[in-house]
């Protein structure tokens, strides 16, 4: 569902730049709102969300997807963790809807979806991998890294009930904002991915703004 924000960016209390390829970890305030802009179009953020306080409570798929009825996200979805918890609200989406079950690139999959000297490409967990050895203070561990969401990642389901992964169906300046139900850590990774047409072949930067509640 397509629905506008009616919030003033001027107002963004933080507005952080996230090259394509690389990380970024953060923690946002309950009641703040926040955020993704996709600059140029086409590309795949790839999300995870935790409970700031209690890591082990994280966004699950499973549990928001069997909520709402709906394998995608947009405007009006409610995020929910392991524990059934509203941990994010979607308030304005102007792309449409977001993946919940392509999941991230990985070698192993590079390996599997296009061909073995793919294997060492940059994918979306080495990213996760990075991001949390180098931010210890947060408290996440490789067994951390689970369901993740992919920002205006095009991946339709097939009447057999498979999934394809297709052109994007964002564009430059697209996003979609979010709410804070609760304190929380987000790690996104701005996926570098060069064998599928998520991106359209070309990786390009994302922006995150945050506005404090």
């Amino acid at each position: 569902m397509i629905k506008e924000s009616v919030l003033n960016t001027n107002e963004a209390s933080q507005i952080f730049h996230i090259e394509a390829g690389d990380y970024f970890i953060a923690t946002i305030k309950s009641g703040s709102y926040f955020r993704i802009v996709d600059l140029e179009g086409n590309q795949a953020a790839d999300t995870l969300f935790y409970n700031a306080n209690k890591p082990s409570e994280r966004y699950s798929a499973t549990d928001t997807i069997r909520e709402q009825g709906n394998v995608y996200l947009t405007a009006g979805s409610e995020l929910r963790t392991n524990e059934n918890n509203v941990m994010i609200t979607i308030e304005a989406d102007t792309c449409g809807r977001h993946d919940t079950l392509g999941g991230a690139c990985a070698t192993e999959s590079n390996t599997i979806r296009y061909d073995l000297e793919k294997r060492c490409m940059h994918a979306c967990r080495d990213s996760w991998m990075l991001a949390i050895a180098e931010n210890p203070e947060y408290g996440l561990s490789k067994r951390d890294i689970s369901h993740n969401i992919n920002f205006f990642m095009n991946v339709p389901v097939t009447e057999e009930g498979g999934l394809t992964f297709e052109d994007g169906i964002s564009g430059a300046g697209k996003y979609v904002e979010m709410k804070a139900q609760m304190d929380i850590v987000i790690l996104i990774s701005n996926c570098p991915q060069l064998n599928n047409p998520c991106n359209g072949y070309n990786p390009t930067p994302i922006n995150l703004l945050v506005l404090e509640a």
